[in-house]
């Protein structure tokens, strides 16, 4: 059972870790329920302080992603035309990187492109569309990156934990 928790937890963490960078897959409780399963691993002693906080950083983490790249949008001066535009953009740059082999960048301009062609087609003028696309890729890059923190966290956490075991 023990060998079963520990390879539950490393692919859970390696899932959290990829789900973080790839839309569409909620990485974040993931690697907190990577977390989770290796507590229950004899030898590693978790304490409940500390997958309670584990857990609520991970709660914050998850909401923020959320809100982040919709922040970025209005800071910068977009519309909801521009959320709409860069969220599509988000989902079709996915497709994209399914389809295409070219990687992370579609869902890089995905969200970019489609917050300034959300806001043109909402009449906004060039100056102010590209500000609003601007600002979605940075809210995008923000939310990713304290996704992937995360996830990185617990993976140390959990290599740590491990080579204890050994």
């Amino acid at each position: 059972m023990i060998y079963v928790l520990i390879a539950a937890a490393i692919i859970l963490a390696l899932i959290g870790l990829v789900g973080a960078v790839v839309p569409g897959i909620a990485g974040t409780p993931f690697s907190f329920l990577a977390l989770l399963a290796l507590s229950f691993v004899e030898g590693i002693d978790y304490s409940t302080r500390f997958l309670v906080i584990m857990g609520v950083v991970g709660a914050i983490v998850f909401a923020v992603d959320y809100v982040v790249p919709v922040w970025g949008t209005k800071k910068f001066g977009g519309t909801k035309a521009g959320v709409r535009g860069s969220t599509i953009g988000l989902f079709l740059g996915l497709l994209v990187t399914l389809v295409f082999p070219i990687g992370f960048i579609a869902v890089l301009l995905g969200p970019f492109l489609g917050a300034y062609i959300g806001e043109k087609n909402a009449g906004t003028d060039d100056h102010l569309a590209w500000r609003s696309a601007l600002g979605s890729f940075v809210g995008f890059l923000f939310g990713t990156g304290i996704k992937v923190i995360y996830a990185c966290v617990c993976i140390y956490f959990i290599v740590k934990d491990l080579i204890s075991l050994i």
